[in-house]
């Protein structure tokens, strides 16, 4: 039997559980914690909400919510410094993935020092980071639950891959109730960033036993609940379920990694303001079927667990059915098909292809590539 490990941190997961963020600081030692957040958070309630349950704990705090959508090494530093001036010994993150990401990034650089460049790649991180407790209010970046943090480099205009198991935060809370401010435009591309975490995560090299069962359940609760949760805000079923999948996902991909979608969407996304997850979702179906004479047998149950009858099918014919069902939900929830609809032109193929063969998600992709072969990708969804 091969050893293999599966990191986690506490997970609270439920409806109004984002009231225990103030005692679960409080449980690790916390004396003053960073709240760190962006404007759509501010603007949907959330930030005063945590606030507010802070101060019921009777634990000071201080804020830091300039944060974007492709957060950059500069957004961390000024957070860094946030942290240091205000004395705090703790951090909260309370959003999507873009503002978990900087958060982890901001402990690393708080008890680690030097540039968050340094940690690119991984197991780069040396000393303990401050407790973490990460309240996540998009069902999509997993962030709350994994090893990852994705930070754009913005000398060299790319986002930079750094995985630790130190990243991990202490406690995730998962309340499916914050899904209900969000836009539809976001559910959609969100939930299909789940879904390409669920598969990357169930074909990768690394996957085990472990990381199988959650991927697997993902996949099935994406299949069935991301359409009604971008048809509607106040559907709490699909929103439990989509918060659920993405939960399990993250738990996958943070243990098993990712692939060449992932690794792809990365160099993109280090030059192009796009949405993380409709760049996922546009690049998955060309990856899975390159990557599906590496591991048929995968592909071929991925059918399944997204609810297609593959009796009397070959492994082809399933795996096929999958990439079909990808592209059907994707179009949909809205998601463009071609990268020219967001601004990406053929001029930009090579840059871009040299650095997504560089990134640390391509170790695991089940497929060996070259440089041609991802120009290949790209230029299919031009």
């Amino acid at each position: 039997m091969n050893i293999s490990k599966f990191v986690a941190p506490e997970i609270i997961f439920g409806k109004n559980s984002i009231k225990q963020a103030g005692d679960a600081c409080l449980r690790l030692g916390a004396k003053k914690v960073l709240i760190i957040s962006d404007d759509g958070v501010v603007n949907a309630g959330w930030l005063e909400k945590v606030m507010d349950i802070c101060k019921e704990s009777h634990l000071p705090f201080a804020t830091f919510i300039d944060v974007t959508i492709d957060p950059t090494d500069h957004e961390v530093i000024y957070g860094c410094q946030k942290f240091i001036e205000n004395e705090c010994d703790a951090i909260i993150g309370v959003g999507g993935g873009s503002v978990l990401d900087v958060a982890k990034a901001i402990a690393i650089i708080a008890t680690n020092g030097g540039e968050i460049k340094d940690y690119e790649g991984i197991d780069k991180i040396r000393k303990p980071l401050p407790p973490m407790v990460m309240i996540m209010t998009t069902a999509g970046s997993g962030s709350e639950v994994s090893q990852f943090s994705i930070i754009v480099d913005s000398k060299r205009k790319k986002k930079m891959t750094i995985i630790s198991k130190t990243l991990v935060p202490d406690i995730a809370i998962v309340d499916p109730y914050t899904l209900v401010t969000k836009d539809s435009d976001l559910t959609a591309a969100t939930g299909m960033d789940v879904l390409t975490h669920a598969i990357e995560a169930y074909v990768s090299i690394a996957a085990t036993p472990l990381t199988d069962v959650q991927a697997k359940n993902a996949i099935t609760l994406v299949a069935n609940y991301l359409r009604p949760s971008v048809a509607s805000k106040t559907n709490e079923e699909a929103k439990e379920a989509m918060a659920m999948a993405s939960l399990q996902a993250g738990l996958a991909f943070s243990n098993a990694i990712l692939g060449a979608a992932h690794a792809i969407s990365h160099a993109i996304g280090g030059r192009f303001p796009l949405p993380h997850g409709e760049v996922n979702a546009i690049l998955l179906p060309y990856v899975m079927d390159f990557n599906f004479i590496a591991a048929p047998k995968r592909f071929s149950e991925i059918s399944e667990y997204m609810g297609i009858d593959t009796r009397g099918f070959t492994q082809r014919e399933a795996g096929n059915a999958a990439i079909e069902f990808v592209k059907e939900l994707s179009h949909d929830i809205g998601i463009p098909k071609r990268f020219r609809e967001v601004g990406i032109t053929n001029d930009m193929v090579d840059i871009l292809s040299q650095t997504a063969l560089s990134d640390a998600c391509m170790i695991t992709n089940p497929r060996d590539m070259t440089i041609h072969q991802v120009k290949e990708i790209i230029e299919q969804v031009l």
